[in-house]
């Protein structure tokens, strides 16, 4: 399951993702992270059957955490078939088909957003 957690200055200086490891044993694999001094947001993958029992102990520590259920949607009326999602995405979500057209296999998306940032003409986005 991906989750999406975002948090404030009084808990950005804490180790959240050790403690929660510590306390629930889950195994968290960080995806995307953007912390800064005052607010901090970062998208992890964890097991499904360990999934409640980390959502409960970040909220325990002040952490805003959101459910990724979607993955990245392409908005064919906008997309030229550049391919530069296909050569930027860390898990080969895009590739062209035999008609030389950019398709998706959303399912390996990991809501990272590499590709949003370098669409030229924002075919592309995520879902929160």
């Amino acid at each position: 399951m991906l989750l999406l957690l975002r948090y404030d200055s009084r808990t950005v200086k804490q180790p959240i993702i050790s403690r929660t490891t510590l306390k629930t044993g889950a195994l968290i694999n960080i995806l995307k992270a953007e912390v800064g001094a005052r607010k901090g947001e970062i998208v992890i993958e964890v097991s499904d059957e360990k999934a409640m029992e980390v959502e409960k102990v970040l909220k325990e520590m002040g952490v805003e955490v959101v459910e990724l259920t979607g993955a990245v949607v392409k908005d064919d009326s906008k997309c030229i078939h550049c391919g530069l999602c296909i050569s930027i995405c860390p898990t080969e979500v895009f590739r062209f088909d035999e008609d030389m057209k950019v398709v998706a296999d959303v399912e390996k998306c990991i809501h990272c957003g590499t590709c949003v940032r370098v669409c030229p003409t924002n075919a592309l986005s995520l879902p929160t």
